[in-house]
């Protein structure tokens, strides 16, 4: 029997409806087409065929669409569940489009104008399709991919802090101590009442980006506690000393920073992550053993300046000021400053300068440089510089190119060109006589076939330098013959570990490619186990690939991507990120670059970065934030490279590299509508278990609230840039994620305790300290990234216990 509807019934609903699905259809179908001439998926091919044809249906006001349609949504679920099974965030971009137009379509309004034979096979079949993917969806909420609960169960592991002594309530170098723990002994914060912490003061330092500035303006400071005071510095190398319980501005310092071409816009990225502290009575009582000599000059200085502070500026110097009052120790090198550029040969502007604090021993002040990634194949060099740390004269130097010449650089000279450089922070061992850096390799990133035995030798790895003559003791390399950008960013962390062997001095080194190496401090040996595995093979002509590539045993490596990994907001930009894999070579981890364009996982911001890690000695655990994002990296002939193009930031845009047969196309792994074609999370927070070498918990860490047009906080787990710190009270705190919230979370099991709204990007590693006051405080800077396209601010904002 037939019907014609019902007479008077609107029928725009279904028509409505059909005209989407025809052309929702027929944009799948043309997807499909493409990605299954790639090896792909064919359900987008089929689904295209499907959903077009109920849309022809629906058109033609046939009831039998909504039984095709049923059909082809109960296939689209079997498959979901088949790619990616009950995981919320990859099952919306599959589902969630389909499931809302099967809903519409059960309305009466869109049933009722309908034709056809009145059997109710066809609204049964619908149905059933609604009910099996909501029932997808609601079994998703009970999963957790990715995620690892599990709690330490231990607030002591009978062991102590190894780093040097400071006053518990103090934070005295970047990363605390120049072992770079992050380690706090403050226990007034616990987990039973951090969510009593409340904002103590906020201060604004007015110093905010310009016209003038690059795009890549940051503000990644973490400010130091010393002298009763705190330091922080801004990103155009100024210099605040505050009051630590009201933040009130003790004074200013101001470089005023300058730059031959008289703008900053050329400046890859411009930031100060730190001063550095140097106290002359601090290392009285440390271990009873006389002080080293001091020139005459340097007395004069110890004298007139007893505390000081030491700025990395922008314009390539290296500033003495007096900690108590904020003028400059004009004793110190030449009238308070030394020129950085002194024989590092011609250079563009803002191509060499230390974006990071130096590392500051008993008699030496030890300095590496930023140098531009992929802008050409002469660049400055990347020597490591020691200073007098009381006059300023230069002790000794390092460079990969030139290793065993330490003695200084002879007046007029000049150190070699494009050797491998240390942007991040050393650490520093004085028992042993030891500072290790964690280095880049020679640019350009992607292609290597010019480097030298130097670059090759010790690039990519961790090299310690003896104190007092500046020759290498042992160097472990991480990467061989880099081509992804997989430089050491991360300070390393210093700490001793109790291993079934007994306890040992280990140095732990948090890498881009995802593994954190322990070694022996002493010797480099390893602590932890490292394989060298077969790596993926074929370089761009004239290079070269190395055979294999060494992994640590302890790492947080997520698994290699597939096509069933790919992600979207829809199912179109899904599609055309699996079209895009599809056409990208990647054959895993260390997949070379390539002409064709190639899949950089991790990608060149890393697993770890700057932020590094923070590890609690006594508990024996390690609390980070690792990320997950891919890049992608295009060779280019030279001779293709297109005139006036311009990269966009050291990690996005054509780069140029000057000198070399091929420049490289990077950027993140997008999809057309701007979100990553890689599915979430794409940040974590986590905690190892140092005696065991087992991830204890490991969290999605962060929300979509700034990411998107709409501000809707989605808990997916975003990226992070800046680093944890942990206290003895169990509690961590973090806040480099891009939605902006400095939180705390339970170092025992990864809970989040609390958490803060910031008025702008919080791209920092947060810090804490006594006040005057005797309340513990969490301070964090929050002023945003400029590249990772952050709210950028001028704020400086500290929080302690509620009363």
């Amino acid at each position: 029997m037939s019907t014609d509807g019902a007479k008077n019934g609107s029928r725009w609903l279904p028509r409505l409806m059909g005209v989407l699905l025809l052309l929702m259809g027929l944009a799948l179908l043309a997807g499909g087409i493409k990605l299954s001439q790639l090896g792909g998926s064919l359900y987008y091919l089929i689904a295209g065929i499907g959903f077009a044809v109920s849309g022809a249906l629906l058109l033609a006001q046939r009831r039998l669409a909504l039984g095709l349609y049923g059909l082809v949504l109960l296939g689209s679920t079997v498959w979901a569940l088949l790619e990616v099974g009950l995981d919320w965030w990859q099952l919306v971009p599959r589902l969630a489009i389909w499931f809302a137009i099967g809903v519409v379509l059960l309305l009466p309004w869109a049933r009722r104008p309908l034709t056809g034979p009145a059997n109710k096979a066809n609204t049964a079949l619908l149905s059933l399709a609604v009910l099996a993917s909501g029932a997808c969806a609601l079994g998703s909420q009970f999963t957790h991919p990715g995620e690892v609960f599990g709690e330490l169960g231990r607030d002591n592991s009978e062991m102590g802090s190894a780093a040097p002594a400071m006053p518990d309530g103090d934070w005295q170098a970047y990363g605390r101590t120049e072992h770079g723990d992050r380690y706090s002994p403050l226990r007034q914060i616990t987990p039973q009442n951090a969510y009593r912490l409340e904002e103590a003061w906020r201060i604004r330092t007015g110093d905010l980006p310009t016209d003038n500035d690059p795009v890549e303006l940051t503000n990644e400071n973490t400010p130091l506690k010393a002298n009763g005071m705190l330091y922080a510095c801004t990103a155009h190398s100024k210099v605040l000393a505050l009051d630590p319980d009201t933040g009130a501005e003790i004074w200013r310092y101001d470089p005023q920073i300058k730059t031959p071409v008289g703008t900053f816009k050329g400046f890859a990225h411009m930031t100060c992550r730190g001063v550095s502290y140097y106290d002359e009575n601090s290392y009285v009582s440390r271990d009873g053993s006389p002080a080293p000599k001091v020139s005459d000059a340097g007395q004069a200085v110890a004298q007139a300046c007893p505390r000081r502070l030491y700025l990395p500026t922008a314009d390539a110097r290296l500033i003495a000021i007096n900690a108590d009052n904020g003028k400059v120790c004009e004793g110190f090198a030449n009238q308070g400053a030394i020129d950085l550029t002194t024989g590092i040969g011609p250079f563009t502007a803002g191509g060499y300068y230390s974006t990071s604090p130096v590392a500051v021993t008993r008699s030496l002040v030890i300095i590496g440089g930023h140098v531009t990634d992929n802008e050409s194949t002469n660049e400055p060099s990347g020597v490591i510089r020691a200073y007098d740390v009381h006059d300023g004269h230069l002790v000794w130097n390092w460079d990969s190119n030139n290793p065993d010449d330490t003695q200084p650089l002879a007046p007029g000279k000049t150190y070699s060109r494009n050797s491998a450089n240390m942007w991040s922070l050393a650490s520093v061992d004085e028992d042993l006589g030891m500072v290790y850096l964690p280095l880049g390799n020679q640019t350009p990133d992607q292609y290597g076939a010019n480097r030298t035995p130097g670059a090759e030798k010790y690039s990519a790895g961790v090299v310690a330098l003896d104190l007092a003559t500046g020759k290498a003791r042992w160097n472990y390399q991480f990467t061989h013959h880099d081509l992804w950008d997989m430089d050491v960013g991360s300070q390393p962390t210093l700490v001793h570990l109790k291993t079934k062997e007994g306890v040992k001095p280990a140095i732990i080194v948090p890498t881009k490619q995802g593994s954190l190496y322990v070694l022996d401090r002493r010797d480099g040996s390893p602590i932890v186990p490292i394989r060298e595995i077969p790596v993926p093979q074929g370089a761009v002509k004239g290079d070269h690939t190395a055979p294999t590539q060494a992994r640590s045993d302890l790492n947080l490596l997520g698994p290699d991507l597939t096509e069933q990994a790919m992600w979207g907001a829809t199912p179109f930009d899904q599609m055309l990120c699996r079209i895009q894999f599809r056409e990208l070579r990647y054959e895993g981890q260390y997949t070379p670059p390539s002409e064709q364009g190639s899949l950089v996982y991790p990608g060149n911001v890393g697993v770890f970065n700057w932020g590094s890690v923070s590890v609690d000695p006594v508990r024996q655990l390690l609390f980070t934030s690792p990320n997950y994002m891919a890049f992608v990296s295009k060779m280019v002939p030279r001779e293709q490279v297109a005139a006036g193009s311009k990269r966009e930031s050291e990690t996005s845009g054509v780069q140029p590299n000057t000198g070399a047969p091929y420049a490289v196309i990077m950027h993140p792994f997008m999809s057309p509508l701007g979100v990553p074609c890689q599915a979430p999370a794409w940040g974590y927070v986590a905690a190892i278990d140092l005696f065991t070498n087992k991830v204890v918990w490991k969290r999605k860490n962060g929300t979509t609230r700034d990411s998107t047009p709409i501000p809707i906080g989605m808990p997916v787990g975003v990226p992070s840039m800046g680093g944890s710190i942990v206290t003895a009270g169990g509690v961590g705190f973090l806040s480099g994620t891009l939605d902006q919230y400095l939180r705390a979370y339970d170092v025992n099991n990864g809970k989040e305790l609390w958490k803060a709204r910031l008025p702008a990007g919080g791209q920092a590693t947060p810090m804490t300290y006594t006040g005057k006051d005797g309340k513990q405080y969490v301070l964090i800077v929050a002023g945003g990234h400029g590249s990772l396209g952050t709210k950028m601010g001028d704020y400086i904002i500290a929080y302690k216990l509620a009363d």
